[in-house]
């Protein structure tokens, strides 16, 4: 299924209380996306906490997303690993699975040269005939995939059409976007800069937030690519305060988990060495939460 401008869910992985994969409530936030209009769900990306797994989990993870969405939307599964051996393994059984594309992070403990980092991405693009996003984390990984190297990669491998750029740079984002938007289109993963990203010409953003709120993430870019800067500014200011408090009132990946909490979610806690949020920021993201109270989960 090919990959729709928009916004792309990088879905959390919920625990059951002995901190295994919770399938089922796994497959509820699948729906809870889908249900909220996005344009794609993402297996196994940080927010959902794969450098925490084993390989055996991370296959269970893009199967059952990829059987929930049903193909509904399309399914990105996150399969770069430290690697490339792992990585290649993973990212073919993803394409095996029935994931749409695959993202690929660049090794997160060493880090490589640029010539090891093309290597590394070119072979595993290779491996599989379905699309590529390539995953830009500099913060992660020590590596910058800056936007004239991603073009000319673009140019060279025919599968490699996106990026998730996760460098919080919007002039980095700009450069992709009107530089190499003929051979790449380029996904924000910095909640926060929806708003500014899209104006921009970005094709979307990957949100880590739209476990919590995934319509009101659709109605922003619904309202921005209708041409409606005041609508989108307007529906924008309404989710701000949550989105502000989740990224940058504490660690990111802790605060979603707390606001699935919060709406009536249980999705645990995040596997150490990761540790839960501190109370205070608790408290602030059930005020901010509070605050949208139409975000509750039924029973």
């Amino acid at each position: 299924m090919p990959l729709q401008n928009g916004i792309l869910t990088a879905l959390a992985t919920p625990y059951d209380e002995a901190g295994d994969i919770d399938e089922k409530l796994l497959r509820v936030l699948v729906d809870r996306s889908v249900d909220g209009g996005v344009s794609g769900v993402v297996a196994g990306g940080s927010t959902g906490e794969f450098a925490a797994m084993t390989a055996g989990e991370r296959r269970l993870l893009v199967e059952t997303v990829v059987d929930q969405a049903a193909g509904r939307v399309p399914v990105i599964a996150q399969t770069g690993a430290v690697a490339t051996r792992e990585a290649v393994e993973l990212t073919r059984h993803a394409e095996k699975a029935g994931a749409d594309v695959v993202m690929v992070v660049a090794p997160y403990y060493e880090a490589l040269t640029r010539d090891e980092t093309l290597r590394y991405l070119r072979t595993v693009a290779d491996s599989v005939s379905i699309p590529v996003m390539l995953y830009n984390i500099p913060d992660a990984t020590g590596v910058n995939l800056d936007p004239d190297t991603v073009g000319a990669l673009a140019r060279e491998q025919e599968n490699i059409r996106y990026i998730k750029d996760t460098s919080a740079d919007m002039a980095q984002a700009g450069q992709l976007i009107h530089r190499h938007g003929d051979v790449i289109d380029t996904f924000l993963g910095w909640d926060s800069l929806l708003l500014a990203s899209v104006a921009e010409g970005a094709a979307g953003v990957m949100a880590g937030t739209a476990n919590v709120m995934p319509a009101e993430l659709v109605a922003v870019h619904q309202a921005l690519t209708a041409g409606d800067l005041e609508l989108a500014r307007a529906r924008w200011k309404r989710i701000y305060p949550l989105m502000d408090t989740l990224m940058t009132g504490g660690p990111f990946i802790q605060g979603v988990r707390a606001a699935l909490q919060e709406i009536g979610l249980p999705v645990g806690e995040p596997r150490e060495p990761l540790l839960p949020v501190e109370d205070p920021h608790r408290e602030r993201i059930r005020a901010a939460v509070a605050d949208l109270p139409h975000l509750a989960v039924r029973a």
